[in-house]
């Protein structure tokens, strides 16, 4: 990478990237996690068996209040105006419960970390909603799958972790 590490100012100290000379464009930004888990687990979420309640439910408003909070957990980000915010959940074999968050916006700089926040605390959710009978799930990989929009352009990912 021969980019200048635009987060540190003159004196190499933290800063917030000034934006403000950047265009407006659409932006969108897709992250994905996973929680792995006993099949019995995997099994009474698809029932909605899970005695706290209904554990995806619960999952999809918090990752999606974790996209529009993401400013105040990341130092750095930029506050933004988010215009979509949306999460879907896949089962992937027995004992594999996947998230995709989609986040978007109309602005100057990327929704990358809100995706990735999304998906990111909806995985603890679903953690926290299962750990009385599930103290060994495994959460993660959490990567960004892609992106659109912006000065550096278009990334789609070429392969799953």
């Amino acid at each position: 990478m021969s980019d200048p590490l635009t987060h540190f100012n003159e004196q190499q100290r933290a800063q917030m990237v000034d934006i403000s000379e950047k265009n407006v464009s659409k932006r969108v930004a897709v992250a994905r996690s996973q929680v792995k888990m006993r099949p019995e687990t995997c099994q009474r979420i698809r029932q909605g068996a899970v005695e706290k309640g209904d554990v995806l439910a619960v999952a999809q408003v918090a990752g999606i209040m974790a996209a529009k909070k993401t400013a105040d957990l990341i130092p750095m980000c930029h506050p933004l105006p988010l215009t979509g915010i949306d999460l879907q959940f896949m089962y992937e074999g027995e004992d594999t419960l996947a998230v995709e968050a989609t986040v978007k916006t109309t602005g100057k700089t990327g929704v990358e970390m809100e995706a990735l926040t999304a998906a990111s605390v909806a995985v603890l959710t679903i953690y926290d909603m299962c750990k009385a009978m599930d103290k060994e799930m495994v959460l993660g990989p959490t990567y960004l799958v892609s992106k659109t929009g912006g000065k550096s352009g278009d990334f789609q990912r070429a392969a799953q972790p």
